[in-house]
């Protein structure tokens, strides 16, 4: 589905709840910091860059994919840098008509300056209130546990995210390498995050089968599933999940270059909406993996074969999925519903 003036998808509000802020940075930022700072990148130019941040695709794996966040998370470590890092990620979705987003990311990377937990997600705060005061685009937090990380880090992480829901923290995450790091292991933080009043999402079917969602959302009572692109392999436990009305993060690009789908084409997205699943279409990193969300809409919309009321229930989703209070998706919801009925009268 080719761009243009009347393109529906980039004319219609559209929500973004799988965003990590540390994979996506504007390149020449990443650049400017990086001379500003003394740090070595071994590229001076957008083109090398992008080359060294290219996910190697021979084979694909997410292990691979996540070399890209040490380059990343190197020009990440003071306030001034997070907070502009920020600002831009709000500026850039805005540009696009995201109208609502929840940028996610795992504090622990970001204190190698020395700045504390703490101090990064207030810094994180600032830089996307400050977007969305110069924008209208809302922007919120999605705080991420590691898998592979101690476990007492993961706790003290729900503890920070649940201490500064008053900072636009809205939900805990666990990310990260996904195969022989089970969830349950994190079982404590997610309790910690829920008792504390936070959603919960977790990454899972990404790099590893079924299991690992259904652990997400038997043992860590995941809200939403993020990737789950194996979960066509369990109908049972996909019955379940379309029952309840669980939304799953669906990242296409992404998980072509993870390799937890072969192509955009034979994405396992298209059975999932046949099916009547609730699916989120969402970036997950828009500078690693060099996508915009109307990218991976017009993506999704093309292989599904989706029409205009297609398209508009699957952006609906992204609204009334969103980590907010029922008044805020209400009113999210509405603007869009408004936006939908211009587009189809004058279509």
């Amino acid at each position: 589905m080719a761009s243009h003036p009347h393109d529906p998808i980039l004319r219609l509000p559209k929500a973004d709840l799988h965003l990590h802020l540390d994979g996506s940075l504007r390149a020449d930022t990443v650049l400017q910091i990086a001379a500003s700072e003394g740090i070595d990148l071994a590229s001076r130019d957008e083109a090398s860059l992008r080359t060294i941040l290219s996910p190697p695709l021979d084979p694909p794996s997410l292990e691979r994919y996540l070399k890209a966040f040490d380059v990343t998370c190197a020009v990440m470590q003071t306030r001034h840098a997070i907070r502009r890092i920020a600002r831009e990620l709000v500026e850039d979705c805005a540009a696009e008509n995201i109208t609502y987003l929840e940028a996610r990311f795992c504090p622990s990377l970001l204190t190698l300056g020395g700045l504390s937990v703490a101090e990064v997600i207030e810094a994180v705060a600032e830089g996307l209130e400050e977007g969305e005061r110069a924008t209208g685009t809302m922007a919120r937090q999605i705080i991420c546990a590691l898998r592979h990380r101690d476990l007492h880090e993961g706790v003290e992480l729900a503890e920070a995210a649940v201490a500064l829901r008053s900072r636009g923290v809205v939900a805990f995450d666990l990310a990260g390498p996904e195969a022989g790091f089970a969830a349950a292991w994190h079982e404590e933080a997610f309790r910690v995050a829920r008792r504390g009043g936070l959603w919960t999402t977790v990454h899972a079917g990404e790099a590893d089968g079924p299991d690992s969602i259904y652990e997400a959302l038997h043992t860590l009572g995941a809200d939403r599933i993020g990737h789950g692109t194996t979960l066509v392999n369990d109908p049972a436990l996909m019955a379940w999940m379309i029952d309840r009305q669980l939304p799953i993060e669906v990242c296409p690009t992404s998980n072509v270059q993870t390799g937890a789908a072969p192509s955009i084409e034979r994405h396992p997205v298209r059975s999932l909406l046949e099916r009547g699943a609730t699916v989120v279409v969402c970036t997950d990193n828009r500078l690693v993996s060099d996508v915009t969300l109307s990218h991976e809409l017009r993506a999704v919309a093309s292989a599904a074969q989706l029409g205009l009321d297609e398209i508009g229930l699957l952006l609906r989703r992204g609204f009334s999925s969103a980590f907010v209070s029922l008044d805020e998706r209400r009113r999210l919801l509405a603007d869009f519903d408004a936006a939908f009925a211009s587009l189809r009268a004058g279509s």
